[in-house]
């Protein structure tokens, strides 16, 4: 959530910053301006009135000991009264912050100097490239069919069990699921990031602290009559440690790592784009999370998308990384860079990371701060990336290594699925 001191001292950067992301902030931050007036305007009547009722109390005292009664009697009809306004006056500006509140968690976060314009995908940034694109046999199938014919996956089974988009992974497929797990966390764990194992359900304050609420709310599957959500990612749950809590400096940067399984209800998704691991409801990924200082952010992410590098190197698989266009960049994101994986059978490239810098934005969410030395306490900045997300990883893993002897394993993963072949 952007803070209201900067909306109200950049109000034009803000919005011509927010056109970036596609997004028309003139209405909003009109709406919140005027708000923000009425609260300040309601807060220096509430003042005023209690300045004069404490005034007026002080009087009544002196004025029963000078015994001029009828004077006090006037006195305490005003206390009663400026009372009665001090409440009315409190409720308006309860309901002007309420609604204020309401405004600022619709307005996305402010895009980094350096995001591409662009309203699309297609307009995106592609930073570079590495991997050796693989030459397939000549009757290379797509990996849903190697599923089948390896009986690694049954997503048939998966619709009869829960319905499309939660299949059920078998024998080796398991296996490879395991495997790539644990390598994914080893590899965090050697890069400094503490292990989480967090609950793969959150409240809605956790929801609201990361910005999946309200702006994700139709994709989040929800508990009614516990009024939990089931995680669409362990960003959800990592972050929220840092919910209301203020840290030392001396504790920055803050590196967490965690595996879960992720829930999303991806309405509206069909076609061939969504086929087998393409696109589904549940599936696992590895999150790595870090808390760092404002001034080094940047600088953090740039390690955070290195790092990510590093395992599709050690998986063998061709990659590219996009940086995301204004109008391809999540709602609370400042700047993205997207990772992507060729699928040489489908002859695609498929996402497997995001890794993002949401600067101060949830931290004003959270009140997630730091504090060093004498200073006031400050907003930290929050980071996060995919590392990985495995059902597209899988189906990469498969296609691209495909053989006519069967499906190789990268060296890296062979002491993780304990064999070198899946035939």
């Amino acid at each position: 959530m952007l803070t209201l001191k900067y909306i109200t001292e950049n109000t034009a950067e803000v919005i011509a910053r927010l056109a970036k992301k596609n997004f028309d902030g003139t209405v909003v931050i009109a709406q919140v301006i005027e708000l923000d007036n009425a609260r300040k305007a309601a807060q220096v009547q509430v003042d005023n009135a209690s300045a004069e009722m404490n005034n007026l109390s002080k009087e009544i005292g002196m004025l029963f000991k000078e015994g001029k009664h009828e004077a006090a009697a006037k006195a305490k009809e005003r206390t009663v009264e400026l009372k009665e306004t001090i409440k009315e006056i409190g409720d308006q500006q309860t309901e002007a912050e309420r609604k204020l509140n309401e405004l600022l968690v619709q307005i996305p976060n402010l895009p980094h100097e350096s995001v591409p314009t662009g309203k699309h995908a297609e307009d995106n940034l592609i930073e570079r490239t590495g991997g050796e694109m693989p030459t397939l046999p000549a009757d290379a199938v797509p990996h849903w069919d190697l599923a089948k014919k390896y009986d690694l996956i049954d997503f048939e089974l998966g619709v009869k069990i829960s319905g499309a988009g939660f299949p059920v992974y078998k024998g080796k497929g398991a296996r490879l699921q395991r495997a790539l797990i644990n390598f994914f966390l080893d590899n965090a764990r050697e890069a400094g990031y503490l292990e989480i194992q967090p609950p793969y359900v959150v409240n809605a304050a956790s929801g609201y602290g990361t910005g999946q609420l309200p702006d994700k709310e139709g994709q989040m599957y929800h508990c009614d009559l516990d009024d939990l959500y089931l995680i669409p990612t362990a960003e959800v749950p990592v972050t929220n440690i840092y919910r209301d809590v203020i840290l030392n400096e001396s504790e920055l940067p803050i590196k967490n790592t965690a595996y879960s399984a992720c829930f999303r209800r991806e309405a509206g998704s069909y076609g061939k784009d969504v086929r087998g691991l393409n696109r589904l409801h549940q599936f696992d990924k590895v999150e790595i999370v870090q808390i760092q200082h404002p001034d080094k952010s940047y600088e953090t992410l740039t390690e955070m998308v290195n790092y990510v590098q590093t395992l599709v190197e050690k998986l063998e698989l061709p990659w590219r990384i996009l940086r995301l266009c204004g109008g391809d960049m999540s709602f609370t994101s400042a700047l993205t860079f997207d990772f992507e994986v060729y699928s040489a059978a489908q002859e695609r490239w498929l996402e497997v990371s995001s890794v993002s810098n949401f600067e101060s934005y949830q931290a004003n969410r959270l009140k997630c701060r730091f504090k060093g030395g004498d200073k006031k306490p400050q907003l930290c900045h929050t980071l996060n990336g995919s590392a990985m997300a495995l059902p597209r990883i899988v189906a990469a893993l498969l296609e691209n290594n495909q053989t006519s002897e069967g499906i190789r394993i990268p060296k890296a993963l062979i002491p993780y699925t304990g064999f070198e072949m899946i035939d």
